[in-house]
């Protein structure tokens, strides 16, 4: 039984995600000008190498943008940043270049040290989440 539900709710990720995807990726769900939106993350799968496509919430902070989920570590794109920072972002119905410049996750706390000074005293505080099970990314827009 404990398996079960790790099981159901990847699977229920999977088949939102089937639906949400195209519609963020295509912009009708995603807007360039609101600062908190909907986004598709494009990474590459840490044992594949293959692209993944993933829907997110997140906020646009200048040239920045915070993705989050509450899955922490049960996230993929998690652990697909961890391994390889760069990255497609697709907001507003644009594919951008995007570099993962802090990640914060249970067990992982990953700044590459280029963050402003505003937003290394927001990873500090985004970190107490992440040690709840929450997980964040800062991106930078290519």
């Amino acid at each position: 039984m404990t398996t079960l539900a790790p099981r159901l709710e990847r699977q229920f990720f999977r088949t939102l995600n089937s639906v949400v995807e195209p519609l963020v990726r295509t912009g009708v769900l995603s807007s360039r000008l609101a600062p908190g939106t909907l986004v598709v993350l494009e990474s590459t799968g840490y044992l594949s190498g293959q692209a993944r496509r993933t829907p997110l919430l997140a906020t646009r902070l200048g040239r920045y943008c915070l993705l989050s989920t509450f899955r922490g570590e049960r996230s993929f794109w998690v652990r697909n940043l961890r391994a390889k920072p760069d990255a497609i972002l697709f907001l507003g119905g644009r594919q951008r270049a995007a570099t993962c410049r802090a990640l914060l996750a249970p067990g992982v706390s990953y700044d590459d040290g280029t963050l402003p000074p505003a937003l290394q005293k927001l990873a500090g505080v985004l970190e107490n989440l992440a040690g709840r099970g929450w997980a964040f990314a800062l991106v930078e827009l290519g």
